[in-house]
């Protein structure tokens, strides 16, 4: 399975609760925090929603496992 490596680069200050809480359940509360999760819709579906505040990227099938 793919994975993605996300990294919050905005503050949700400002933004919908919706976005606040769609960050915080991608396990990024605070700017510069980073997360490799596994690439499915509901994953795909919420980078979607809060592209503004992240970056994302693909990462590949072993290089995951340094960013531990």
């Amino acid at each position: 399975m793919a994975k993605i490596k996300i990294k919050q680069i905005k503050s949700p200050i400002g933004r919908k609760n919706i976005q606040r809480k769609i960050l915080v359940s991608l396990g990024l509360n605070k700017i510069n925090r980073e997360k490799v999760l596994d690439e499915n819709p509901s994953i795909v579906g919420m980078i979607e929603k809060v592209k503004h505040l992240i970056k994302f990227e693909r990462v590949e099938k072993w290089s995951w496992i340094v960013l531990i």
